[in-house]
């Protein structure tokens, strides 16, 4: 289940976006956390499954747009599909915006997307 971030999270929070390669130096994780809390077009997004937090994504809204700068689960639950639901709740929130990606989300929604939709192989040869 998708949950906004609240403070209480914060430390949780940090520890997921540390997973994110540009967001091992404490003083970056910082000010994206920063950012998430005092600007209001930055959105950060909780995964809950069971009672662990698991996953985070974070958005910036625009007039038309929406930009995925963050999203990480935590390695131990990887490969179950969350990432994709995390990506599938944020469009469900926001499906009157498009969704683009940064330089460093770019690899992790195509692969989302790819197995939302999957190519099919051409039966020609």
């Amino acid at each position: 289940m998708l949950v906004k971030y609240k403070k209480l999270n914060e430390k949780i929070a940090m520890g997921l976006l540390s997973f994110m390669p540009r967001e091992h130096d404490l003083q970056t994780l910082q000010n994206s956390m920063d950012r998430y809390t005092e600007d209001p077009n930055w959105q950060l997004y909780l995964w809950k499954q069971d009672e662990d937090l698991v996953g985070v994504i974070g958005i910036e809204l625009d007039e038309l747009t929406f930009t995925v700068h963050h999203a990480a689960v935590n390695p131990s639950f990887r490969n179950e599909g969350i990432g994709q639901k995390m990506i599938e709740k944020v469009q469900q929130l926001h499906e009157t915006l498009a969704m683009c990606s940064t330089h460093e989300t770019k690899d992790f929604l195509e692969k989302c997307w790819a197995n939302q939709y999957p190519l099919k192989e051409s039966l020609e040869k």
